[in-house]
């Protein structure tokens, strides 16, 4: 009877330990560069970044908040699309983004704005995102609007 009543204590602690021990799960994968930069332009799917709400403007270190007070770009993960409201012109309204030259903190818009086909370097700081590219001045077209640009975005929520 002892030895029927030992085997069923160890049987129970045998049951009990496995069953009350840690889960183990696989640990998530580690993000690469690139992935960690389409997150921070598109927040996994979708992000509209804003000059509405705190951002602003700069062209030549002068102040055009004024003029792009409505901008808003979004960036999509999904074909790496992106659409832009109240560009004044500088930009195309939608289009595709690409890193550029294998660099994740710089982007290249496709369309045939001023904008477009420039080398635009990011940085995104929580909520802050800051587009930073020059429109160099080779014709008529983009004279009006040549000169080094800083957009500082608010992410809309």
């Amino acid at each position: 009877m002892k030895q029927i009543i030992f085997s069923l204590i160890i049987m129970g602690w045998a049951v009990f330990s496995t069953s009350c021990g840690e889960k183990r799960t696989d640990p998530e994968p580690q993000k690469t560069p690139e992935e960690l930069a389409i997150l921070d332009l598109t927040g996994g799917t979708s992000q509209t970044w804003t000059v509405a709400g705190g951002g602003s403007v700069q062209r030549d270190g002068r102040s055009e908040t004024n003029i792009y007070q409505n901008f808003e770009i979004t960036f999509a993960a999904t074909n790496k699309t992106y659409q832009t409201f109240n560009n004044n012109g500088l930009f195309a309204a939608n289009g595709n983004w690409e890193f550029v030259s294998g660099r994740v903190d710089r982007i290249r818009l496709s369309g045939t704005a001023p904008a477009s086909g420039q080398e635009i370097s990011f940085t995104r700081t929580g909520n802050d995102l800051r587009l930073q590219f020059t429109i160099p001045v080779p014709g008529a077209r983009v004279e009006a609007v040549a000169g080094g640009y800083t957009f500082n975005l608010r992410r809309k929520q």
